[in-house]
């Protein structure tokens, strides 16, 4: 009775005694050929959807005036006769937010892991990171120029403001959600606090730092372009205000049109890097 060979085994016998060597498994699949199609293909169609209403409501059916919400044609034709001045403005707004969620990455998760480490300083601190949170951003826009001066200190705490907060609470709450299974799987082992912080408590948190992260870019956006309606830095922001004061809506909206791009490609990144640093997250998790 013949048997079939087991992959990855050693081949069937030879004449003499030994095995014939076998041929190499298969080279692995690129990362790239489990990109599905509808992965690309349905934010396109969205896209196209949005487009397509926008154009709806200003030229085809005339129900908002072009002085309000230019058509995208003629935002099209703004962006492309004014790229000269919005691309290296958004660069400055893309450095500004960036630096600006950086910091707000690295002060939230401190101070959530603090609020987590002890109940009395979060009975203590939390009402007042909640009140700061409460306080309407915008207003604080002409105070932070007297407070902090000009250039990119006002731009820079207006995106700490808007972002700190969500990671700050993803933070204490991942780091107080621990499943209880892993903690008593800890404590069995004899871990230390710091080995149980390590290897359990804080790799358990990361779903939900990272639920923060993603709250928090799109405010980083946000605050970046607030941040420069008080500030000398060309940003986007800035462009915005002054191609609204003479009048010239479609180039601003050509910069609107930017920020949400800018966005867009900040989150995806995001998402992308949870991917990468929480490879364990979908197979551990129902998926929809």
């Amino acid at each position: 009775m013949r048997t079939r060979p087991v992959p990855g085994s050693a081949g069937p016998p030879t004449a003499a005694g030994g095995t014939a060597p076998t041929a190499p498994p298969p080279p692995g699949r690129s990362p790239w050929s489990r990109v599905r199609p509808a992965t690309v293909g349905l934010p396109l169609a969205g896209l196209v959807v949005a487009v397509a209403v926008w154009w709806s409501v200003t030229s085809g059916l005339h129900l908002v005036h072009p002085a309000s919400l230019p058509p995208p044609q003629a935002v099209w034709t703004s962006l492309t006769a004014s790229a000269d001045v919005l691309f290296p403005a958004l660069g400055t707004t893309t450095l500004m937010t960036l630096l600006g969620f950086l910091l707000s990455t690295v002060a939230g998760v401190l101070i959530g892991m603090a609020l987590a480490a002890s109940r009395r300083a979060e009975r203590m601190f939390a009402p007042l990171l909640v009140a700061v949170n409460a306080v309407p951003k915008i207003a604080l826009g002409p105070l932070l120029v007297v407070s902090v001066g000009w250039g990119a200190k006002p731009i820079l705490t207006m995106v700490f403001l808007l972002c700190f907060f969500p990671i700050v609470l993803s933070t204490a709450t991942g780091l107080t959600t621990t499943p209880a299974d892993l903690a008593e799987l800890a404590r069995s082992l004899n871990a230390s606090w710091w080995q149980s912080f390590r290897k359990v408590r804080f790799p358990a948190a990361l779903p939900q730092i990272f639920v923060g992260l993603k709250v928090a870019m799109p405010l980083a956006a946000i605050g970046a372009v607030i941040g420069e309606f008080y500030s000398d830095k060309p940003g986007l922001g800035y462009q915005i205000l002054q191609y609204n004061g003479v009048g010239d809506t479609a180039t601003a909206w050509a910069a609107i049109v930017l920020i949400a791009a800018m966005s867009i490609v900040l989150y995806s990144a995001l998402s992308l890097v949870e991917r990468l640093a929480l490879p364990w997250l979908r197979a551990t998790t129902s998926a929809r």
